[in-house]
Parts: C-alpha cells; sequence; structure tokens
C-alpha cells in the first residue's frame, strides 16, 4: 500500500475536535437540502470511486526545484485603475489595485492538512517571502479545503494585517476562531459592498467541501468577482467545469465585462475521477470562452501534487488546448510565482 494511501487515509480518519469542521444551518435552496450542500444537477462521487483511485494512482513526475525563484518585495500600494497580479502559489494570489492590497487563499504553510506534520507537503517555496506582504486588506477565501484554507496562514495574517475576510456560507467561523474580521457569509449571486473601492459577487462553483470525516459538504465553495476600478476581475476558487460558467458569462453583460479571469488548470488527473471537482486545461480553456473575457491566468498547479498530471502538464497541456482552439497563447498565461504581472 503507498505511502500517500496511508497519509490520505490517516487524514480521513483523524479524530476531529469539536468545532474544528464548521457546519451552515439555513433555509433550503437549490444548492442546500437542509443539511448538506450540492452541485446542481451532478452526482457526487462515490467512496468506491475515491478508494480505487488511490489504490491505482499513477502520478506524473515531480522534479525536485532547488533553485525555485522567490521574487522581490511587492510595492506598498499600487494606485489607480491598473492591476498587479503577483502568483504566492497553488490559489494563492496577491492582487493590488486601486490602493487595494488583496489575497485569495492564502498559503504559506509547509504542509497543508489536518495538522503541521499530516498532509500534502508543499514541492517549492511560496513565490512571496510572507514577511516582505504590503498591509492586506481583505482575504478571499473559496472553500475550506486545507489547501485553500490554511489556519496557520490565517492566525499570521491576523496578527500581522488584521485583514477583512470574506467566505461562502458556513465558512467564517474557521477566521473567526483565529481571530479574524469577517464579512457576512456570503451565497452564490450575493453581494458585498466592502467599501468605495471594492465590491464583490460571490459567484456558483462546482466542487465539495470537508475538513475531516464527518463534515462532507457542510459548508458551501464559491468563487468571486472583482469588482474595482480595473474593471471585474474572476477568482474562479476551485472547481470542475460546468454550465454555470456559460450562465455567469452571460450574467455579468457584453464580451470584455470579466477583464481578467484566474481559472484552475491544474490537479485534474485522472480525468475519470477529478473532472467533477477540478477542471482540465481544456475545460479552462472552454471557461475563458463562456466567460467571454479577453485575458486569463492559470492557478492551482505547481505547488501540492494532489492529482496524477506531473509539474509541468498543466502547462503543456493548456498550450495544446489554446492551439487546438487557435487561441493565442498570450490570452491565457501561465504565471510565475513571485513574478508580477501588470494590466492596465
Amino acid at each position: 500500500m503507498s505511502r500517500s494511501f496511508l497519509l490520505v487515509f490517516a487524514c480521513l480518519v483523524l479524530v476531529q475536535l469539536p468545532g474544528c469542521a464548521p457546519r451552515y444551518g439555513g433555509p433550503k435552496t437549490d444548492h442546500f437540502n437542509g443539511k448538506k450542500f450540492i452541485n446542481p444537477g451532478q452526482k457526487e462521487r462515490s467512496t468506491g470511486s475515491v478508494l480505487e483511485w488511490l489504490l491505482h494512482r499513477d502520478k506524473g513526475p515531480w522534479p525536485e526545484q532547488p533553485d525555485a525563484y522567490v521574487g522581490s518585495k511587492p510595492k506598498t500600494r499600487v494606485e489607480g485603475d491598473s492591476l498587479v497580479l503577483t502568483f504566492v502559489n497553488h490559489s494563492t494570489f496577491l492582487i493590488q489595485t486601486n490602493g487595494l492590497n488583496i489575497l485569495t487563499d492564502p498559503v504559506w504553510s509547509e504542509r497543508v492538512g489536518p495538522t503541521a506534520w499530516l498532509g500534502i507537503k508543499r514541492k517549492r517555496p511560496a513565490g512571496l517571502r510572507f514577511e516582505e506582504l504590503p498591509p492586506i486588506d481583505v482575504v478571499l477565501l473559496s472553500h475550506a479545503h486545507y489547501d485553500h484554507l490554511d489556519l496557520p496562514t490565517i492566525k499570521k495574517l491576523v496578527k500581522a494585517h488584521n485583514p477583512l475576510f470574506v467566505t461562502p456560507l458556513g465558512v467564517s467561523n474557521l477566521p473567526r476562531r483565529a481571530g479574524g474580521r469577517v464579512s457576512k457569509e456570503l451565497d452564490w449571486n450575493d453581494t458585498l459592498r466592502v467599501n468605495d473601492k471594492l465590491s464583490l459577487t460571490c459567484t456558483q462553483a462546482q466542487h465539495f467541501s470537508n475538513r475531516g470525516l464527518f463534515d462532507r459538504d457542510r459548508t458551501l465553495w464559491a468563487g468571486y468577482l472583482l469588482h474595482t476600478s480595473f474593471g471585474t476581475t474572476f477568482f474562479c476558487g476551485d472547481s470542475g467545469y460546468g454550465p454555470h460558467y456559460k450562465r455567469l458569462g452571460e450574467q455579468v453583460g457584453p464580451a470584455g465585462t470579466i477583464k481578467l479571469a484566474l481559472l484552475p488548470i491544474g490537479s485534474y488527473r485522472p480525468e475519470w475521477f477529478m473532472a467533477p471537482v477540478h477542471m482540465s486545461p481544456a475545460g479552462a480553456v472552454q471557461t475563458m470562452l463562456d466567460l467571454k473575457t479577453p485575458q486569463a491566468v492559470g492557478i492551482h498547479f505547481g505547488t501540492f501534487q494532489q492529482g496524477d498530471d506531473g509539474l509541468y502538464e498543466p502547462a503543456t497541456d493548456l498550450k495544446q488546448a489554446l492551439q487546438n482552439r487557435n487561441i493565442p497563447a498570450n490570452r491565457f498565461i501561465v504565471p510565475q510565482e513571485g513574478r508580477p504581472l501588470v494590466f492596465k
């Protein structure tokens, strides 16, 4: 039996302390049955399929990255309507525009999991040093999975910056336990005016949630539209491809309304198992087209080996997917950790 299987199994059976796994309680909706959240129109993956994948994994290569680049200290603020985007790792980005500093799904820990010693170990360092972050105003959390909501990092952010945490339904208890300031929790299609520089719209995603064995789908998963003077930026969070992206593209307005989309491209193999919850590079390209956005940037790759895709497969498969659709490569960027991208 593989070591990775034993680690995942240990994570699943780890005894949870009271309060470690939040649970939402509220009225029934088309995606909440009164007890659990669901993906409308999607069938939940079975325990048998999980075990089949874990017992027959065929992981692609992840070579060591001993000389991985770490970026220099970012600017304190970026004024005006330009947007500077810096990839930190996985789904963590620093977004700077109109004097605001925003983090998405921040993770700086060496492992993501229930404890500091049990979980998935990072394969490369964060692209920015935590100590060199500019003042952080807002943190967007897409859902409660450990690789997106890392409590040790949240505690450090609370102590160093005291930002506002924005979460989907049921998730705010986690940053609140760390002493963080939280906004009202958001359901899909809810809006939030953070201040006169930033408004948010919570968007549908196709995923799942849990932090242990007994809290499956008890909190919501989501993405966010960020409305700033730059325009509208879309942070997808963690999601499989689905028809909800075409609906979102139709709802927001004409082509180009979403000026920039941050879309997942990793943890997609084997596709028979991952497709319901993680989009492939080809799915990300289709999402870009559905959203009618002129520019996309890849997220959710290169740090934690969660799927069976190798280190370089997301970028290679994305390049091929763009060629297959006759889309210029510069419309969908694979970012490098620590190197800022400037959008006018």
